[in-house]
């Protein structure tokens, strides 16, 4: 049987930044040293929105103690989303692609995207030769559909490229459209997964009815399991006016979490290790959650890799230059 790690998706959300972190933990190396005391593993959600920078990356790796985590979320454009205009790395510009009336980046010719995956890689170098890299999240958009085999042969054409371009990261699947996962296509799609030694990404979402919304599958199809709770808030989910953390406002009863305490084990029995990432980052809901789980969990629960790290007063560091935005890759400067 393998192992639970768990952690959250964010560790500078500006919500949590204000309620999690205690008094004096202030700066961007105060905080994620502060948050690795506590956890083994975090998401990097910013490099959603740009690509990640290597000398973020390094301080990343320098901030935090051998054992810990970061998993990478892959950027927009390498999932098929549309992207801002005004974020895009500078030689990307050079690309064709059409611009919507939002200033969103749509259809990028195919060299522009395989640009954006080496750029990305670059980006997080500096994670991997300094052993905390995890995995790449790749998180596909609600229209990536399987809805006919039209769709599902193109669709899974995307993900053999990032699998390629990518190579040999771990891969965590995500869908968002439950086309995935219905009928006999779910056999089709874990099998696809499993023959690539992709990892499948079970969620905990808003129970609501339409394909936008994933079902609570879960399923091994690699060494690596992992499971992500959004929350449950209905009224935000498809909200396109309201930030992150709104949209993912939601504190998990423990009844709740209760629910998935045999779905997690049997997936950790059939893994090597299996991550449970909480991105309900409002506040000071992810860590209580995840602290929560850990209690439920028990025993498959991974003893702490990094041990607890001796918090010194903290007044400004040696944060790099620009380093007062967000901390967790995306400095908030449009190229």
């Amino acid at each position: 049987m393998g192992d639970v790690v768990l952690g959250t998706c964010s560790w500078t959300d500006k919500t949590m930044v204000e309620r999690w972190y205690p008094k004096g933990v202030s700066t961007p190396e105060a905080r994620l040293r502060y948050y690795a005391a506590h956890f083994d593993a975090v998401e990097v959600d910013s490099t959603f929105y740009g690509l990640p920078r290597p000398d973020y990356a390094q301080a990343w790796v320098d901030r935090t103690p051998p054992g810990f985590t970061f998993h990478v979320k892959a950027y927009g454009l390498l999932t098929g989303h549309d992207v801002d205009e005004r974020a895009l790395h500078p030689e990307l510009r050079d690309f064709d692609y059409q611009l919507t009336a939002r200033g969103r980046v749509g259809n990028p010719e195919q060299r522009m995207v395989d640009r954006a995956f080496e750029l990305f890689l670059e980006g997080i170098d500096p994670l991997r030769h300094g052993g905390r890299m995890g995995g790449v999240l790749m998180q596909y958009p609600p229209y990536f559909t399987a809805v006919d085999r039209d769709h599902e042969r193109r669709n899974l054409a995307a993900i053999e490229r990032a699998v390629e371009m990518l190579k040999p990261l771990p891969l965590f699947v995500e869908f968002r459209h439950s086309s995935w996962v219905e009928g006999k296509q779910m056999a089709r799609t874990m099998q696809f997964l499993s023959d690539r030694f992709l990892t499948y990404v079970a969620v905990d979402a808003p129970r609501l009815a339409g394909a936008h919304v994933m079902p609570p599958v879960t399923a091994a199809t690699s060494p690596l399991g992992y499971v992500r709770f959004h929350g449950r808030n209905s009224g935000t989910w498809n909200a396109r006016t309201v930030s992150a953390a709104d949209r993912f406002d939601y504190l998990y009863a423990r009844d709740e979490l209760e629910e998935w305490r045999e779905p997690i084990r049997h997936l950790a029995e059939e893994t090597e290790r299996t991550w449970v990432m909480f991105n309900n980052c409002k506040y000071d809901y992810a860590p209580r959650n995840a602290r929560e789980m850990a209690e439920i969990l028990g025993d498959a629960v991974a003893p702490r890799l990094g041990g607890e790290l001796a918090m010194e007063e903290e007044s400004g560091g040696d944060l790099l230059e620009g380093e007062d935005a967000p901390g967790d890759g995306f400095s908030g400067r449009l190229f």
